[in-house]
């Protein structure tokens, strides 16, 4: 079995598997234990390295700590995100320590500003008592490595993000609607791009597979257009095993050509600001 491609993450020297788990999926589930540990075991199995959780995400965040404490052995080439959507410095702060304790882990790779939205929200989290202290703090102290901002809202408000905090990453949106639609894949790209921020594609899927009627559009071509873009990694949510195989095996397949890439953005833009619910009110 060939190996993943691996991509820099940004510009803090390290690398990541060009395909990750997302947190979605059977992760964002309570109680089902040994389905989420199958989908995490077949992952490392098949070489990725790159796992997302949030503490929002159900019991993802003890899932992964199930299989970090009993295999410790493991954990050390992964590269484990989290994420806290609290505003308020002190909050934050406990959602760190928590999250922490949920993993069984003393260091998180990635620690994120969660789904930010508004520039009210912005205006908050730098502001006295703000959550964005904490972020920092935690990557100083070296309780975190890195630290980033994530969201799915408004291009505007995360490329404002992205220009002006000290963050490491950005998850944005990576799909044909965004392409054909503009904003994440344009302006906040390539703010990225001239901070040296790593860039994590999410909804790659959108909301689950995208099927254009008559486009033939596969998982497998959505987890290569992203791959197209430049980004770090394209994270997907997995329900299955054989789930993460496929996304293992479209990370191995490499990027969709230009004109490929090209034609799926067409297919899509009729539809666009239908799909691109995450949005919020175009």
């Amino acid at each position: 079995m060939a190996g993943l491609e691996k991509r820099r993450f940004g510009k803090t020297g390290r690398q990541v598997t060009s395909v990750g788990l997302g947190g979605e999926g059977i992760l964002r589930t309570y109680g089902r234990h040994a389905e989420a540990n199958a989908v995490i075991m077949e992952a490392l199995n098949q070489g990725i390295a790159y796992f997302d959780s949030a503490k929002a995400y159900a019991g993802s965040e003890d899932y992964y700590g199930e299989v970090w404490v009993s295999r410790p052995d493991l954990r050390a080439p992964v590269f484990q995100a989290s994420k806290s959507a609290s505003r308020a410095h002190a909050d934050a702060e406990m959602d760190l320590q928590e999250t922490l304790r949920r993993m069984g882990i003393e260091t998180l790779d990635l620690w994120q500003i969660h789904d930010i939205r508004t520039f009210p929200e912005i205006r908050e989290m730098e502001g006295p008592g703000g959550a964005l202290a904490a972020f920092v703090e935690a990557k100083e102290m070296g309780i975190v490595r890195q630290i980033g901002v994530t969201g799915h809202h408004d291009p505007d408000v995360l490329s404002h993000a992205v220009e002006n905090w000290p963050v490491d990453a950005v998850m944005m949106p990576v799909n044909p609607v965004e392409g054909a639609l503009g904003g994440f894949l344009d302006a906040t790209l390539s703010a990225a791009r001239d901070q040296g921020v790593a860039v994590i594609g999410m909804k790659v899927l959108g909301g689950s597979n995208y099927l254009v009627p008559d486009a033939g559009v596969t998982p497998d071509l959505l987890v290569r257009y992203a791959l197209a873009q430049d980004i770090s990694v394209a994270i997907v949510g997995c329900s299955t095993p054989a789930e993460v195989q496929a996304l293992a095996a479209a990370g191995r397949s490499g990027s969709l050509p230009d004109d490929e890439a090209g034609a799926l953005v067409e297919a899509f833009r009729p539809y666009a600001r239908e799909l691109a619910y995450y949005r919020g009110s175009l």
